[in-house]
């Protein structure tokens, strides 16, 4: 039986509209129509006011719901973290892995392989971030895991067979003829991490390099003679650059500058989330090292921050009220960008017929009131977000 979606407003087309309903058939939009055209045989769902948009795709989630992906890469772990984050209106997600041993990753890209055969709600396929990284850019990653990307790398970077890969790498830690094997191959590959030159990431992106992961974060600035990736980041509008709005890892006035560089289709929205997002903890082990929530903040025992205590409803609200978009534009981020850049822009991210059903409902304070993957609804308690704007 068709569910018509009536009583919200829709995301259509860049517009939020009144007065249409959304029909799902099994796992897809089978139409938008006037509410007036609703056939009289399909089953209502009252979505009493709501803002219906494109479910969020968050291409990194190091965990959630008390789970650290590279402490638990299995597919019981992967559903822990999709289940965490789905509250949010996160109705794809890619597990992310940060720098590890390579029997881990292989390990990880296992787990999601057989995560996806299960059908496991959200899954889309894998993040490696690292260990491929420059040590000098490392962040949070530890300096004994980051390695040359040699052909054992290559190989375990190809081994999934189902859903997307995602490698971010170091572009000045390899050469182009890598970087364009791992596109061939079908991996999607951001630069990140990295000290890359200007001409070593214009390099990358002439290989094949699509991405940019954490724009501004850990990675060579912009200056007045060396625009370094920061620099091609914003010069090149095949990349598309994750951006995490938490008010923490990005000055609000930064982020603005992106979006006068870079329109809403080439910035992505990420969590870059940890373990205590949909969960009450305040603290967790990440590879040995104690890492503390404090004001909304994940670091470490040197205060080098550790990921982020970020949710993609939070993400798209701080858009909204930190940066000044559009609900619209916002939505673009959290879902078009992000589906584009995993080469999935003709099933996913957009509302029209044809597309997957995979939604989220949102009242007026960004509220998550319910979700859709795959047609099949879940209804979610409002007031998890966890690191909105005021």
């Amino acid at each position: 039986m068709v569910t018509a979606l009536v009583n919200g407003r829709v995301l259509r087309a860049g517009v939020l509209r009144d007065g249409e309903a959304v029909l799902v058939d099994g796992d897809r939009i089978v139409g938008v129509v006037p509410a007036s055209e609703v056939p009289a045989d399909s089953a209502h769902h009252d979505l009493e006011g709501a803002m219906l948009l494109p479910g969020f795709i968050d291409t990194q989630v190091n965990g959630g719901g008390g789970v650290l992906f590279n402490e638990s890469p299995t597919v019981e772990g992967i559903a822990a973290i999709g289940a965490a984050h789905r509250r949010f209106g996160t109705t794809g997600f890619l597990p992310t892995l940060i720098s590890d041993d390579l029997d881990v990753i292989r390990r990880a890209v296992a787990a999601v392989d057989e995560a996806i055969a299960q059908g496991v709600p959200g899954v889309l396929g894998i993040h490696i971030e690292g260990p491929f990284l420059n040590v000098d850019r490392r962040g949070i990653h530890r300096a004994d895991k980051i390695r040359a990307l040699d052909d054992e790398g290559l190989a375990v970077l190809t081994l999934l067979k189902r859903g997307r890969t995602l490698v971010t790498l170091a572009p000045e830690q390899t050469d182009p003829a890598s970087i364009r094997r791992l596109a061939d191959a079908g991996v999607i590959v951001a630069a990140g991490h990295s000290n890359a030159t200007y001409e070593q990431s214009i390099a990358a992106v002439e290989a094949g390099a699509t991405g940019i992961t954490h724009l501004f974060n850990a990675m060579s600035p912009l200056t007045s003679r060396a625009p370094g990736l920061t620099g091609a980041a914003l010069e090149r509008p095949e990349l598309i650059c994750g951006i995490i709005v938490d008010g923490h890892h990005v000055s609000p006035t930064t982020l603005k500058i992106a979006l006068r560089c870079k329109p809403p289709e080439q910035l992505m929205l990420v969590t870059d989330a940890m373990p205590s997002v949909g969960n009450d903890v305040d603290e967790f082990m990440l590879q040995g090292r104690h890492i503390r929530v404090v004001d909304g903040i994940c670091r470490d025992e040197d205060g080098t921050i550790a990921g982020s205590h970020l949710d993609m409803a939070a993400a798209l609200a701080n858009s909204v009220k930190m940066l000044g978009t559009s609900v619209e534009a916002a939505a673009c981020m959290a879902a078009h960008a992000p589906a584009a850049l995993l080469g999935l822009g003709d099933s996913l991210g957009t509302i029209a017929p044809g597309y997957r059903a995979d939604l989220v409902a949102l009242d007026d304070s960004f509220g998550v009131t319910g979700t859709w993957i795959g047609g099949a609804h879940e209804d979610v308690a409002i007031g998890w977000i966890t690191a909105a704007a005021d």
